[in-house]
């Protein structure tokens, strides 16, 4: 049989027994199969160490897009007036840039004088050591410190040093370079994040397009209200810490201000952390100061739980405080700081989704035509936009 004749008839006959199209196909050894699960199990391992080793760049990329969301409002501002868009990002990032600057500053003074006063008074502490009449050197002679010190530097404790050193050195080379691409993403997003929107919408079929471009521009304006919101709470913890501090005479009062304002905008344990740092701050005053201001912040924090955050963020994103909460506490556990800073806007997008897909508002009977049944593919948040105007249909 030549290559071009074509294969007889019985040989494509199947064997007895087996009803024609059953022909068994090639058999698999074990030895194919066990290989071929290992070859899967190493790349899903693979793929699963590549995740995380960019997790912290994707959640950065995620914290300077809220960033630039939050920001968005300010530009919008500027657009009306007949700015081009250019031009009003340029406005807001060197505004963001000089008050930011100006903050910095006040920081400058506390850290110089700290940094003075302990180049001074290391000398002193050192002569104080040698004197045995004094409290350091009664505190040397019964526990001997400096000997102890000395022993460990002697026994390898300088390479503990050493890679305690170039340990911090590493995450203050982490942490500016985080910094530095936090803003430069920011700058990014906040001039292309109308041609952003679009592409992402390109995603979607066209007859829906258009709606799902409301349902996007509700999102990321209740997001930016959010933002606002929260630092217009900032603002306030940092205005009555600022007072508090005055009033009692605790130094540096303007730069804990700021630093309660900052570390408030962390949800949940970001006004906790700073009251405890004003308060030992305070104790440079005396223990009765102290006590006043950790009893001041704890008063302060029920009022913002309970009076200043449910009623700004109610108006600002339009969701229940519990659902807040539980959102906060669940993007912290997962994602850490940047996961409960995502959590709101997280949340607000998956309640208007849900007024949209899963929840079809009916019209009251009143206003139902005559024999006309529920209304159906209609949403909650379509006829909320429609009722304002936003849509013409």
């Amino acid at each position: 049989m030549t290559a071009f004749e074509s294969e007889p008839d019985s040989a494509r006959i199947p064997p007895p027994g087996l009803p024609e199209g059953d022909n068994p196909g090639p058999s698999r050894s074990w030895l194919a199969i066990g290989f071929q699960l290992s070859l899967g199990a190493l790349l899903a391992y693979s793929l699963v160490q590549a995740v995380e080793s960019i997790v912290s760049i994707v959640m950065l990329t995620l914290l300077a897009l809220v960033i630039a969301i939050s920001a968005e409002p300010f530009v919008q501002a500027l657009l009306r007036r007949g700015l081009p868009r250019p031009w009003a990002v340029t406005i807001v990032i060197v505004g963001l840039t000089l008050l930011l600057g100006a903050l910095s500053l006040l920081f400058v003074t506390p850290i110089t004088n700290e940094v003075n006063a302990l180049a001074r008074n290391v000398p002193i502490w050192l002569q104080e050591l040698q004197n045995h009449h004094s409290e350091l050197g009664k505190l040397e002679d019964k526990y001997h410190v400096a000997e102890k010190a000395k022993q460990a530097l002697g026994s390898g404790g300088a390479d503990s040093v050493a890679s305690g050193l170039l340990g911090a050195g590493q995450l203050v080379v982490t942490t500016v370079s985080g910094l530095s691409l936090v803003i430069t993403l920011t700058i990014y997003f906040l001039s292309g994040l109308p041609t952003l929107k679009k592409f992402c919408l390109r995603f979607v079929d066209g007859s829906r397009r258009e709606h799902a471009a409301e349902i996007t521009d509700e999102i990321l304006s209740r997001t930016g209200r959010y933002m606002l919101a929260n630092v217009a709470t900032s603002i306030i913890a940092g205005v009555a810490t600022c007072v508090w501090l005055q009033i009692f005479d605790v130094p540096y009062p303007a730069a804990l201000g700021v630093f309660v304002a900052v570390m408030d905008l962390v949800p949940m344990v970001g006004s906790t952390i700073g009251g405890i740092v004003v308060s030992l701050v305070a104790l440079v005053v005396s223990w009765p100061v102290a006590i006043a201001t950790a009893v001041f912040y704890v008063f302060f924090r029920v009022a913002e739980d309970y009076l200043i955050t449910p009623k700004a963020m109610k108006y600002a994103v339009e969701v229940h405080p519990l659902v807040t909460v539980l959102g906060v506490v669940i993007g912290g556990d997962l994602l850490g700081l940047i996961g409960a800073l995502l959590a709101i806007p997280t949340v607000v997008a998956i309640g208007l989704l849900l007024e949209d897909a899963v929840f079809p508002e009916s019209p009251p009977p009143e206003d139902r035509p005559p024999g006309q049944g529920p209304a159906r593919g209609r949403s909650r948040h379509c006829s909320t936009l429609q009722r304002a105007g936003r849509v013409g249909r």
